[in-house]
């Protein structure tokens, strides 16, 4: 495919209403208000309470059908073109965002604003672009799902409907499974939110006083997505049992923090030959020429930040930010500040990447070019059944987990992001038409299901040094988020990590063979 060229538009609104009551505090201009004066009532609780109670009139995204992961049998000689016009939706999503996020005044005026104005136009271009998907797809014989043109229509979502909430009540924990996360929390209704008064994505949209949904860009996090992890229960499950056949070892590969800030806005997985096709900024580290125009070949020939040469896998992640009223070098530029994702980029203090074996049976080695991506960048609007994500604080990883909230962590202890990638594999695919297909988690037992085959579960562990937010008048001073499309409200459980196998010098074998033999190789 070719290099997308397009033009992006202004940046998110992110105008304070006038008559809030605002308390300038310092770094870079930052503003505090109280948004929504008319709309709350604050109360003031400890950590994870319902902090400022939202008009649940008040839109806070939209909603759209993700029409990538109900196309499981795109024919191979149509996924290039399916995956563009895939992100394309993407972009339209984006586009339709940023109208909402501009027109606060109009939707006060007209009850029926976004659905005239924004919904119904986004289904029509959505439609036309599911209509050129069919085509992709029967021209070269396969067979498109009978029910794709429902997904054409979008839907409006409340502040009070966006997956966040309280305390989680189960999570996978990080264990050799990795299992799916099952949180479903209280949900939350706050909108409170920060204001930068200074440059860089930070500027008004249109004309009159505009709204937000909290957070520096006014597309969150808020409040309610914050957590003091001492005040959360245990929540993580024992591990699977072991067998006689299990394959104990471990292999640790070094490849750094991205400390020579190797980034960019590019999905190559999902959105390959699209320019920005994540709409957010990814850190890599290992493999150091991945882009949305690289090939096998190209990884084959990138250099690697890892100590063991062999090891040309990629590894990447979206970044962390501070929402300090700080900004970093993307602060005007496509997926950084244009598209919400604001602050200051920070680099895990450490990075650990280890594959584990299975509780159950030996593994097979992983082949060559394997894709997987394990959580959903949209689960804020998909909800929570692809979500994976684990968030923490040192010394208390074996006993909290987090998905639907970050954590505040006390005094002397650090942000810890961990991911536990799917383990099973069909034996034949190094990837699937909606990326999810040709590998599984294991069961709760530890096996893998429907004759997939254990391979080595890649496990990582990013560890961040960050000051704890607090929450002042029912909103969160200081926040931290993870990049995300800006429809998604940085929301902690849209985490998510990518990784392709690439590895020559019988590396990969060698990881195998020594999981299976119970060593603890590096």
């Amino acid at each position: 495919m070719g290099r997308n060229t397009r033009k992006r538009r202004t940046p998110l609104a992110t105008k304070a209403i006038a008559a809030s009551a605002a308390l300038a505090l310092g770094g870079g201009g930052l503003i505090w208000a109280n948004f929504y004066a008319s709309a709350h009532e604050s109360n003031h609780q400890s950590w994870g309470g319902n902090q400022t109670k939202a008009a649940a009139a008040q839109v806070a995204t939209i909603s759209c059908p993700d029409v990538g992961q109900k196309l499981t049998n795109v024919p191979n000689q149509a996924r290039n073109e399916v995956a563009g016009e895939l992100a394309n939706l993407d972009r339209q999503i984006t586009d339709a965002y940023q109208r909402l996020a501009t027109t606060r005044d109009a939707q006060a005026q007209d009850a029926s604003f976004v659905q005239n104005s924004i919904l119904q136009p986004l289904k029509d271009r959505r439609a036309a672009i599911l209509d050129r998907i069919k085509l992709e797809i029967t021209r070269v014989g396969g067979t498109v799902p009978g029910d794709l043109s429902v997904l054409a229509s979008c839907t409006a979502q409340n502040a009070n409907q966006t997956t966040g909430g309280q305390q989680q009540n189960n999570t996978g924990g990080q264990n050799n499974t990795g299992g799916q996360q099952n949180t479903g929390g209280q949900q939350q209704n706050n909108t409170g939110g920060q204001q930068q008064g200074g440059a860089g994505g930070q500027q008004q949209g249109g004309a009159g006083q505009q709204q937000n949904i909290g957070g520096q860009a006014g597309n969150g996090p808020v409040a309610a997505d914050f957590v003091d992890i001492t005040k959360v229960q245990p929540n993580v499950p024992a591990k699977p049992r072991r067998n006689g056949n299990a394959s104990t070892g471990t292999f640790t590969t070094r490849c750094g923090v991205n400390a020579n800030k190797n980034h960019n806005t590019d999905n190559v997985i999902v959105a390959p030959g699209v320019t920005n096709g994540a709409h957010h900024l990814h850190d890599y580290v290992g493999n150091q020429k991945v882009n949305a125009f690289s090939s096998n070949q190209t990884f084959l020939q990138g250099g690697t930040s890892c100590q063991n040469r062999s090891d040309l896998s990629s590894y990447y992640w979206p970044v962390v930010r501070i929402q300090d009223g700080s900004q970093d070098f993307d602060q005007n530029k496509d997926g950084g500040g244009k598209e919400g994702n604001v602050g200051k980029i920070l680099t895990p203090v450490s990075a650990q990447i280890k594959y584990v074996g299975s509780p159950t049976s030996k593994v097979v080695a992983m082949p060559q070019f394997l894709r997987i991506i394990t959580g959903d960048a949209k689960t804020t609007t998909n909800g929570l059944a692809n979500a994976n994500a684990h968030w923490s604080c040192t010394g208390f990883e074996n006993k909290v987990q987090l998905t639907t909230q970050y954590p505040v962590c006390p005094q002397g202890s650090k942000v810890v992001r961990t991911f536990a990638f799917q383990s099973c594999w069909d034996g034949q695919n190094v990837d699937s038409a909606n990326h999810r297909t040709h590998v599984a988690f294991a069961d709760a037992g530890g096996n893998c299901q429907n004759g997939f085959k254990a391979i080595p579960q890649l496990t990582m562990r990013l560890v961040y040094n960050i000051t704890p937010p607090v929450l002042q008048n029912g909103q969160v001073k200081n926040a931290y988020a993870v990049d995300g499309f800006p429809e998604q409200l940085h929301k902690a459980a849209t985490d998510h990590d990518d990784f392709i196998s690439v590895t020559k010098n019988g590396l990969a074998n060698r990881i195998a063979n020594c999981v299976n033999r119970g060593q603890n190789c590096a």
